[in-house]
């Protein structure tokens, strides 16, 4: 570790242990002056005005999608779209986070540089994300991971090649579930990276509702789109009436579990997509967490209650924020560079890539 210090990585010692901080925060990602806060890293992340850019520079991966809908088992279908290169690369899957979707904008960025790079690049929706609603009777909730394990086998059944995964936010919560249930799932993986995963669920919702109140109100309006989307589709199964008004998300999270799903309290369904504890001491994958400590949402001190299986890496800066690490308003971020560094170096000598690890420089 760096002898000399910011007072919070100094604070931050004791929670990763220096066998899974390879390098000092301050060394690895250092945003201008004017994005070094937090709230707006975080809000950049998503804002409209890098959308523009983003897209075109995306072209070629939308041009070449193809939408696939992966059977994922017990009838449940979710949405994917691949962007295959003429060189037939390793396959990548890419999952937003909650109310993101396979057009946010750090998804389509990222994809966008693995598919130039010769990746076969899988962006794939959670269920009733998207323009998914009408696919799925049962409303989406985060312990669905049975279908997303079912999509993942999916992809490598058409692909038959092991696969590598990133996740963002809530999808790297997936991913990681995933990752860690890989051999009795029969899933094949390579390597997961996930993004400012969620953690702590019950800490989530507790950063949500004492944090800075614009995030929840986000989150809030998001989710009733999704919401009422799904009503309208559903009109036999939904009646959200009553709930209508409600931006409270621990309220409105309870009434539609209570409503909607099999769980018998809201203490049980959070503790249900939990990855602290012991969950993730089966991961046998080769995986990396990207995080900040200044994450507004994922509190950083919920990282020392990871379970620690030797694959497992934790990356940690002392900005960027949540899925932000930004270094400039447009143009690829920091974590975009070294999910491609990570992918592109951990490459099997036999399998097919167009880019060099002198290219990532």
């Amino acid at each position: 570790m760096a002898q000399t210090r910011a007072r919070g990585a100094e604070e931050f010692d004791a929670v990763v242990p220096a066998r899974a901080q390879p390098r000092a925060p301050e060394q690895d990602f250092q945003p201008p002056w004017w994005l070094r806060n937090r709230h707006l890293q975080s809000m950049l992340a998503s804002v409209a005005v890098r959308r523009g850019p983003i897209v075109r520079r995306a072209h070629a991966l939308l041009r070449a999608q193809q939408e696939l809908l992966l059977e994922c088992g017990e009838g449940v279908r979710l949405q994917c779209w691949r962007s295959s290169g003429a060189a037939g690369g390793p396959p990548v899957v890419v999952l937003h986070g909650w109310e993101g979707s396979a057009e946010s904008l750090y998804v389509l960025s990222l994809s966008q540089q693995l598919f130039e790079r010769g990746f076969d690049v899988f962006r794939l929706n959670l269920r009733d994300h998207g323009e998914t609603h009408h696919l799925n009777r049962g409303l989406f909730h985060s312990c669905r991971l049975p279908e997303v394990c079912g999509a993942l086998r999916a992809v490598q059944r058409l692909t038959g090649q092991p696969l590598r995964l990133v996740g963002f936010s809530l999808g790297g919560n997936f991913l990681l579930r995933a990752a860690a249930q890989a051999r009795t799932d029969r899933l094949d993986l390579a390597h997961v990276v996930a993004v400012s995963p969620v953690l702590e669920p019950h800490a989530t919702l507790r950063a949500l509702e004492d944090g800075f109140r614009g995030y929840a109100l986000y989150f809030a309006r998001k989710w009733w789109r999704s919401l009422r989307k799904k009503e309208a589709l559903w009109p036999q199964e939904y009646d959200l009436r009553e709930l209508r008004g409600t931006h409270d998300l621990r309220r409105l999270t309870a009434e539609l579990i209570d409503r909607y799903a099999d769980f018998a309290s809201l203490d049980e369904y959070l503790h249900g997509y939990a990855i602290t504890g012991s969950r993730l001491a089966t991961l046998e994958v080769p995986a990396l967490v990207i995080t900040s400590l200044d994450d507004p949402i994922i509190p950083a001190k919920d990282l020392e209650r990871l379970a620690r299986p030797a694959s497992l890496r934790i990356l940690t800066t002392r900005r960027g924020g949540h899925c932000g690490f930004l270094e400039r308003l447009t143009g690829p971020t920091w974590a975009e560079r070294r999910i491609i560094a990570e992918f592109t170096l951990t490459l099997d000598p036999r399998e097919d890539r167009n880019a060099s690890a002198e290219e990532l420089a």
